[in-house]
């Protein structure tokens, strides 16, 4: 199939099997899932009953004192007492093998092109990091939220849209199902592309 060049009357031939892929919603939602889980820290900890410091005495005989039998002042229904199902570390990573997340992202591209929300040139650079360089260009391309997918990651590209809180610039091995999920547009130059087929194919 052939891509049209944005501003441009060349078309750009490409791969049917990336381009074309059908839409997978269950993988997509499968694949980001375990994404975002794999980005949790899993560090959050608890202490239990066992783990609080002191608590090894009796506070009171079992009988006779007309008090609650009680075995620990560490009790978690005592103040200072540890926590009830305490919480501990733990990962919270899914598997996802390599052919299902290839095709989470097929998917997602195929997706994007056929609503028109992938835009593809032949390149796009600044001679500068410059930021209000960066948005007069976005303005031509009539988006402010856009994912900019280079070939090698541009060091100017990068810089200049650091502050810019809805544009993202990221190269193909950066590429991942939840940034390209995220933004109104997607624009992929031309070399991205071919590293893209190689990747996805």
């Amino acid at each position: 199939m052939d891509i049209q060049l944005h501003n441009s009357t060349t078309k750009l031939s490409v791969s049917d099997v990336v381009f074309g892929a059908e839409y997978n919603e269950p993988l997509i939602h499968q694949v980001v899932t375990a994404y975002m889980a794999a980005g949790r820290a899993g560090t959050k900890a608890q202490l239990a009953k066992g783990e609080v410091r002191g608590g090894g005495k009796k506070p009171w005989k079992q009988k006779g004192t007309g008090r609650a039998r009680a075995g620990s002042i560490r009790s978690p229904l005592w103040r200072g007492g540890g926590t009830t199902f305490a919480a501990t570390p733990r990962d919270h990573a899914q598997k996802v093998n390599r052919k299902m997340y290839r095709g989470a992202i097929r998917s997602i591209v195929a997706e994007l092109a056929r609503k028109n929300h992938l835009i593809v040139v032949e390149s796009f650079s600044l001679a500068a990091p410059k930021t209000k360089g960066l948005v007069e260009q976005l303005k031509q391309l009539g988006s402010q939220d856009i994912l900019i997918v280079t070939g090698e990651l541009d060091q100017n590209l990068f810089l200049s849209a650091r502050n810019l809180p809805h544009v993202a610039v990221c190269d193909v091995e950066a590429l991942n199902p939840l940034t390209l999920l995220r933004h109104e547009k997607v624009l992929v130059t031309a070399d991205a592309v071919q590293k893209l087929e190689a990747w996805l194919q």
